[in-house]
């Protein structure tokens, strides 16, 4: 990988690090288009995943007492279901077809979750939590991005944020990390092969970007902080998109 584009990533992980302090979610959704336009589509949702469960691990002690363990017992197994087809469908694309489905992903995610927002429907029950984490874990393991599903389930089920935001790091811990065994095991091949150093600075650029989220925290509100993820997000999507309909024109 070249120093160029290592800064780069690095800078992402930790603005995708912030988002996830501060906002619950937004780590793969702000920094999977991104990372995917600068490494690909294989590479790029595999660090992803990679980094996501390194977050959310990491966040999980601080917001420990606020776990709704009950609510992730659900999301997760279902989840966990979905990350299979997920997985096979992202080992037998094609670059350019999954860099279009992965910008098309998020940005239906994100028009999702805007539309979803200002909607008054109250969705609960035990099968639309099964819906939702199915699809978050096969999403997760085709385009790096599992929190769109859940996130539209907590606005229509009413899920308080803060217990919404700490469940959903075991859940993204979980999720990310079986995806991370799956496409090892499905596409062992397209496994990164970075130097030792790397693999260092990137886990400390995520230390940096919690604690850097934390003190943020202190001075942005969550709207705020939830506006910047979805700004950056739309952006990367849509270059995402447009260079996967360009490889495949």
């Amino acid at each position: 990988m070249e120093a160029s584009i290592f800064l780069l990533v690095l800078g992402l992980i930790v603005i995708g690090a912030v988002a996830q302090r501060v906002a619950g979610l937004g780590f793969a959704m702000l920094v999977s288009p991104f990372l995917v336009l600068l490494l690909g589509p294989h590479l790029g949702v595999f660090l992803i995943n990679v980094f996501g469960t390194a977050s959310s691990l990491l966040i999980i002690p601080r917001v420990w007492r606020d776990i709704d363990w009950s609510m992730y017992r659900w999301l997760v197994v279902s989840a966990l279901i979905g990350v299979v087809p997920g997985a096979l469908i992202a080992a037998i694309m094609p670059s350019g077809v999954l860099s279009t489905v992965i910008g098309a992903l998020v940005l239906l995610a994100l028009l999702a979750s805007l539309l979803l927002s200002r909607a008054d429907v109250v969705v609960t029950g035990k099968p639309a939590r099964a819906v939702a984490g199915w699809l978050s874990g096969a999403t997760t393991a085709m385009a790096g991005v599992g929190g769109p599903a859940v996130s539209a389930y907590a606005v229509l089920a009413r899920w308080p944020q803060r217990s919404f935001a700490a469940t959903l790091q075991p859940f993204f811990a979980s999720v990310a990390s079986a995806t991370v065994v799956a496409k090892l095991i499905v596409d062992p091949a397209r496994t990164p092969v970075l130097d030792w150093w790397m693999w260092i600075l990137m886990v400390l650029a995520i230390v940096i970007g919690i604690f850097g989220g934390e003190w943020l925290g202190r001075y942005i509100s969550d709207r705020n902080a939830r506006l910047f993820v979805l700004l950056l997000a739309f952006a990367g999507a849509i270059m995402t998109l447009v260079k996967g309909i360009t490889e495949l024109v």
